[in-house]
């Protein structure tokens, strides 16, 4: 099996909770519950919401009996007048139940036979006072916090016997007062000292008295409490040699399974989302969920090995067609999968393949995050000890890392396999993320970068920041192979605490030559998790829908988000490809971190109701998938260079030539690269404090201009314009967007950058 997932690990404490599935009648059989156990009772609902208002049925564990009918069956009885009988999704999962019932029950029993004889003696020295390797160090940590109990509780005596010495004494004196005969308004003050005196000689006694009786409940129940004390430490010790236990099977099944897949491949049943080859279940017990999963859209299963032979076939409108324009993509692989870049295009220079080491500057992330919650990052001054050595207009142009799938597609001659190469494409632009935690360089207002891989790679890329608030990019690419990318980005992102949500805002734009298809796109979610405690790492989540606006054609694609307790693998995408009367012709399946494959739809057709959502799934049937793209993997020592792909560590390397407003000549930057960051950041603050300058002069200048015209409604501001991108209205979306109007590159070739601002 390619791929193992991460096990649920028993959660530490006295909760342990999750959706088993219970018996309930011969009419429904067994029904998906959520069950929690907790101080020795395990409880159930039929949902998460019900927790808080009802619950279905309780057993306590002090008195029950749990065995184990098979593989994920057991059941539990307590004494005949209550019995569940549950299963699990699998026989790990059962397993993990199994121990934390055991161990509730052992507690729970434990507790109640204290609670009836709670005098029994004890003493530290028994064999039981000392389980594991660390029991000396836990007794005399353990004698040492009673030794300083012992010590407050001397002092608490102390204090009450001088509180009852120096009461007494006042009260003696103030009774003497009393005796002398005073009168007038000396004698009235004496009379009320006299008064509040008695009040707190009352209170007094009653508080020596209450401490009195803490002393002795102390010394009584003493021995007690030393007992539960140990009864917890050997519990711990108990949990952890549970755990290890359980990491060793879990390791030992993993195993088991992937010889098991290797000696037979037909076991690997998994498909896009569903039951195994040869199959198409219904029984919605045979899948596990838990509450933050969604159930499948759709079902995938092996297609008839001699379907495409037939002559004929009246199964879901199957148009012959169309198949046999593109059967060669499940018949053989396709001679663009085989294609290489033209060997009459050669390098001109051989690109670097290494920078300067991070780096290892310590830096407390939460003293400057916990300013930042519910702000808009992109306004907030950030040191570069957060950054990765390279600006946002090159992580832009990272997006053609894969151009290689843009090739392909314009090389098609079915606009649905054409479909397939722009959804892979979609996908791979994530790939780049998944270990890069650093955030890119937020651009100078019109900073410029330029990617020229013409002689290399047929294309040509330009990004250019047009706004500074909100941050917007634009970007324009164009190849010799006949596509076009466009795409404006807007990345609105804000801190939550515990995660960082970059959303980026703005529609993504693949134009080819051959057939005039446009396709659009928008992208999902990127979450960065672990903000405040624990390691940094990335997740993608979403949905996507890649539209071709010329034929109708359309995919969606979907980011499944992670999901600790989820069997299926991490970082998922599934999609179908479909014409635009809905019917569905390929299956894409895969992970946006590792490859996409694709499947030809032979049949398709509505499966059973979804126990839990009350929705049909649809049921695929298709060929043998094969593989559409494939992560490239990462340089050598990539995790002491930013985890930089092949291609980003040549994004920054310096050119020739380029604009004055090009990133690589950003001196923060290249300050940062170098590992001088304490001067990156004084340099950064310089660009920045220079940025704002030139703000308010545009404001002053847009003000003056407002002022001497007629017509001082609506007028702008900042008078920015962007310098090689026209501001318009894109016709396809409605938009207001930046489209590139020429000149770049003829500017570069005459060395012309006259109009060209200064930024750095």
């Amino acid at each position: 099996m390619s791929e193992s997932k991460t096990p649920t690990p028993i959660p530490a404490g006295d909760t342990y909770k999750g959706w088993v599935f219970k018996w309930t009648n011969y009419i429904k059989g067994y029904q998906r519950r959520w069950f929690v156990l907790s101080n020795g009772l395990l409880s159930y609902y039929r949902t998460q919401a019900e927790m808080g208002h009802t619950c279905r049925g309780t057993i306590n564990l002090a008195t029950a009996t749990i065995t184990v009918d098979d593989a994920c069956n057991f059941v539990i009885t307590n004494g005949g007048a209550q019995t569940y009988h549950l299963k699990a999704s699998c026989e790990v999962e059962r397993q993990k139940w199994i121990t934390a019932l055991e161990l509730a029950k052992a507690k729970a029993a434990r507790m109640q036979a204290e609670s009836d004889d709670s005098g029994d003696d004890f003493s530290p020295s028994s064999p039981s006072a000392a389980p594991g390797k660390g029991a000396g160090s836990q007794n005399l940590e353990f004698h040492s916090a009673m030794r300083t109990l012992g010590s407050k509780v001397e002092d608490l005596s102390t204090c009450n016997d001088l509180i009852s010495k120096h009461g007494s004494a006042l009260q003696r004196s103030l009774s003497e007062l009393d005796s002398l005969s005073l009168t007038g308004e000396a004698g009235e003050k004496i009379r009320q000292v006299t008064e509040r005196a008695t009040l707190f000689r009352i209170t007094s006694n009653a508080m020596i008295n209450a401490c009195k009786d803490f002393l002795t409940l102390a010394q009584t129940h003493s021995k007690r409490w030393q007992k539960a004390l140990q009864a917890e430490r050997e519990q711990r010790v108990r949990l952890e040699e549970t755990l290890e236990q359980l990491a060793k099977q879990h390791i030992h099944l993993e195993r088991a399974l992937r010889e098991a897949a290797q000696t037979n491949p037909c076991a690997d049943s998994k498909s896009v989302s569903g039951p195994g080859k040869g199959e198409v279940s219904d029984d919605d017990d045979n899948e596990f969920f838990d509450a933050m999963e969604e159930a499948p859209e759709f079902i995938t299963v092996p297609a008839d090995p001699q379907f495409h032979k037939r002559s004929s076939s009246n199964v879901s409108g199957f148009n012959s067609e169309i198949y046999q324009d593109d059967q060669s993509l499940n018949e053989e692989p396709m001679a663009t999968n085989q294609e290489s870049p033209s060997q009459e295009l050669v390098p001109l220079k051989k690109r670097r393949a290494r920078i300067p080491d991070k780096p290892n500057y310590s830096l407390n992330l939460w003293s400057i995050m916990k300013n930042c919650i519910g702000k808009e990052l992109s306004k907030i001054p950030m040191p570069v000890n957060f950054n990765e050595p390279i600006s946002m207009l090159q992580r832009l142009s990272e997006d053609l890392e894969y151009h290689e799938l843009l090739d392909k597609a314009a090389k098609s001659h079915n606009s649905l396999e054409q479909m397939c190469y722009v959804a892979a494409f979609c996908v791979s632009a994530y790939s780049t993320t998944v270990y890069r935690t650093g955030k890119p360089f937020n651009p100078l207002l019109g900073e410029t970068y330029e990617l020229d891989r013409q002689r290399e790679s047929g294309y040509r890329s330009l990004c250019e920041q047009v706004s500074h608030h909100p941050p917007a990019a634009a970007h324009h690419a164009i190849s010799d192979r006949g596509w076009t990318l466009r795409q404006e980005i807007t990345v609105a992102s804000k801190f939550r605490g515990k995660y960082l949500s970059i959303m980026p805002l703005g529609t993504i734009h693949a134009i080819f030559e051959k057939g005039n298809n446009h396709y659009t796109w928008k992208k999902v979610t990127t979450t960065v998790h672990n903000i405040i405690v624990g390691k940094l790492w990335i997740d993608q989540s979403g949905e996507i829908d890649v539209v071709n606006h010329t034929t109708g054609d359309r995919c969606h694609l979907k980011f499944a988000p992670y999901s600790y307790f989820s069997r299926d693998v991490a970082r998922k995408v599934t999609g179908v490809v479909m014409d635009k009367t809905g019917k569905a012709h390929y299956v894409l399946s895969g992970t946006w971190d590792e490859k996409m494959e694709f499947s030809r739809v032979m049949q398709s057709s509505r499966g059973g109701e979804n126990g839990t959502e009350g929705k049909q799934k649809t049921v695929y049937q298709t060929l043998k998938a094969k593989e559409l793209w494939r992560r490239n993997p990462l340089p050598e020592g990539a995790e002491t260079m930013y985890y930089f792909t092949a291609l980003a560590l040549t994004l920054n390397e310096p050119e020739e030539g380029v604009a004055p407003t090009d990133s690589r000549l950003r001196p923060d930057q290249r300050l940062m690269e170098d590992g001088r960051w304490d001067e990156a950041n004084a340099e950064k603050q310089r660009l920045e404090e220079k940025q704002r300058i030139a703000r308010r002069e545009r404001e002053r200048e847009a003000l003056n201009q407002r002022s001497s015209s007629t017509s001082e409604e609506g007028a702008p501001h900042d008078n920015y314009q962007a310098r090689w991108f026209d501001h318009t209205k894109d016709k396809i979306t409605g938009e207001s967007v930046h489209v590139y109007k020429g000149g770049y590159w003829e500017a570069k070739d005459q060395g012309n950058w006259e109009d060209c601002p200064d930024i750095f």
